[in-house]
C-alpha cells in the first residue's frame, strides 16, 4: 500500500487518483453559499479600507507642473548604487540641483539643462523626480565631496580675514581676526585669536598682506602688524 494510507487507514483522495465514477458535488450547498457571502464581505472591507487611505493621500496630492525656464531640484534615489553623488549611505544627497527646465515633453515628462558632471544620465525626467527649487536661484550645490573626518561632521575650512581689531581685558590685550568660513551652520564670519589663525592658517595673512598692499595700505610693526 501507499505511505499514506499505511499512515491513515485510507487511501488518498486526489483528483488524479479518484476512482468512483459519476457525477458528484465538491462542497456542499449552504457552505458554497456561506463562503460567497464572506468573499463579499471581505471585499467590501478592502474597499473601504481602500478608500480610506486613498482620501488621506488625496489631501495632499496636487498636479505639478513646471513652465520652461523654471528651476527644479532633482531627486537621486533612483540612480542610487549605479552613479555616485557625494558620498555614500545616510550623507547620500536627496537631491541636486537646480536645474534649468529647457522643454516639455508630452503631459508629466520634462527636459533639463544637465551640467557635462551628469552627461551619463538622460536629461529627460518624470515629474515625480522634480521638485520645486525654492531657494535663491544663485545658489547651485555642487558634485564635488565636501570633506568628513572621522565623527562624519563636516570640515569648515577658512576663506578670507575680514578685518581685525583688538580686544582690551584686564591685565592684557588680544589681537583678534574676522574670519569668513566655508561650509560653517549660522553666521559665516566670526572673532578668531589672530595668533592662533597665524599658527593654523598662515596663508590667509599672506593672502590679508597682498590685498592690503594693491589698495596702498602701509603694514608697519614687528610680525607685520598693522
Amino acid at each position: 500500500m501507499a505511505p499514506y494510507e499505511m499512515l491513515y487507514g485510507r487511501k488518498c483522495r486526489t483528483p488524479v487518483c479518484w476512482d468512483e465514477v459519476g457525477p458528484r458535488e465538491l462542497a456542499h450547498k449552504d457552505v458554497v453559499r456561506i463562503t460567497n457571502k464572506k468573499i463579499v464581505l471581505v471585499r467590501a472591507h478592502l474597499k473601504a479600507a481602500h478608500d480610506r487611505q486613498k482620501s488621506y493621500a488625496d489631501k495632499r496630492r496636487r498636479q505639478i507642473e513646471f513652465q520652461v525656464g523654471d528651476k527644479v531640484m532633482l531627486k537621486v534615489s533612483p540612480w542610487k548604487g549605479v552613479i555616485r553623488f557625494r558620498k555614500r549611505g545616510k550623507l547620500n544627497s536627496r537631491l541636486i540641483g537646480p536645474f534649468r527646465i529647457i522643454e516639455r515633453v508630452g503631459k508629466v515628462a520634462y527636459r533639463l539643462e544637465l551640467p557635462e558632471e551628469l552627461s551619463g544620465i538622460h536629461s529627460t525626467f518624470h515629474v515625480s523626480h522634480l521638485r520645486k527649487c525654492l531657494a535663491d536661484e544663485t545658489a547651485y550645490i555642487p558634485q564635488d565631496d565636501i570633506e568628513v573626518d572621522n565623527s562624519l561632521n563636516y570640515v569648515v575650512k577658512p576663506v578670507s580675514i575680514l578685518d581685525r581689531k583688538v580686544r582690551s581685558l584686564r591685565n592684557k590685550e588680544i589681537d583678534q581676526v574676522k574670519v569668513k568660513w566655508e561650509h560653517r551652520k549660522g553666521s559665516d564670519t566670526t572673532w578668531e585669536s589672530e595668533e592662533e589663525m597665524r599658527r593654523l592658517y598662515p596663508t590667509l595673512f599672506v593672502c590679508m598682506l597682498d590685498m592690503m598692499e594693491s589698495k596702498g595700505v602701509i603694514i608697519i610693526g614687528e610680525n607685520n602688524k598693522l
